[in-house]
């Protein structure tokens, strides 16, 4: 992979690599994830015999650098900037809040060719897990504490609604741990991004049906039923949208299975 970057329209460094030619595809992750995170490395790999695969450093994470405020559009002119460094349009695939950024993107009109998202976390009833009404003061809170431990587990617990036994399971992979620490300070990012849509109302319209971008959007077999209400719910707001379920997977995608799903999509294969 090749090591670049880029400057965003804030002067902030956003680090990306580069694997493969053809079309270019730029990968946007989550929460918690950064460019050089072993699944991402994998599905670059397996897609760089048909594209140009981008992975980049959202602001705060990696090798990226950061601004003292945070706000949502200069996340979108971060990734606005790795789509112009990539010829001026692309392909993109968001996991998790990571698709919900690039979708908010495409709406703004970063030239997106083809959008794939990965379950987008939005709660659009009460069928699942929701933060408490205090998430995002008590979120802001820990991250100034510098408690970095502490506000990892609070945002899996309180946020994502992961079980108690799981994140004490990750709490003892120390160098797993130490990576979603390293990363704690961003987590109010992804609620920000998120934009007050993971507490169980119906899901707004805009900005998705304003997306004129072929988009598909994508839950797994194993996902809570609240994931895909979720997900039916972007699809249906969206007028070029396509709905899939990918038998047997759950937030911890194969990027085996993904990878053929993507070239057929972003290859207009269907």
């Amino acid at each position: 992979m090749n090591h670049r970057t880029v400057r965003s329209r804030d002067g902030t460094p956003i680090a990306y690599d580069t694997a493969g030619d053809g079309p270019a595809v730029v990968l946007v992750g989550g929460a918690f994830s950064y460019r050089r995170y072993r699944s991402w490395v994998q599905l670059a790999e397996l897609l760089a015999p048909r594209f140009a695969v981008i992975g980049y450093d959202r602001r705060g994470r990696g090798d990226s650098g950061d601004a003292p405020e945070y706000a949502v559009e200069r996340e979108i002119e971060d990734l606005g900037a790795v789509v112009d460094a990539a010829g001026g349009s692309a392909h993109v695939f968001g996991m998790s809040s990571g698709g919900v950024l690039a979708l908010r993107a495409a709406a703004t009109g970063v030239p997106i060719e083809r959008a794939v998202v990965y379950q987008p976390p939005f709660s659009v009833d009460a069928s699942g897990h929701l933060p408490p009404p205090d998430f995002e003061q008590r979120l802001h809170a820990l991250v100034a504490s510098g408690d970095r431990g502490v506000t990892v587990r609070y945002f899996m617990r309180e946020g994502m609604g992961a079980p108690r036994a799981l994140v004490g399971a990750l709490r003892l992979a120390r160098p797993l741990w130490r990576n979603l620490e390293a990363v704690a300070h961003t987590l109010p990012y992804d609620y920000a991004v998120m934009n007050g849509t993971v507490h169980g109302t119906p899901l707004p319209r805009e900005p998705w049906s304003s997306i004129e971008s072929p988009t598909l959007v994508l839950d797994g077999g194993k996902s809570p039923p609240s994931l895909r209400n979720a997900a039916d719910a972007l699809a249906s707001h969206m007028p070029n949208a396509h709905r899939r379920t990918l038998a047997g997977e759950s937030h911890n995608l194969s990027m085996t299975v993904l990878a053929p799903v993507l070239e057929e999509f972003f290859l207009d294969r269907r």
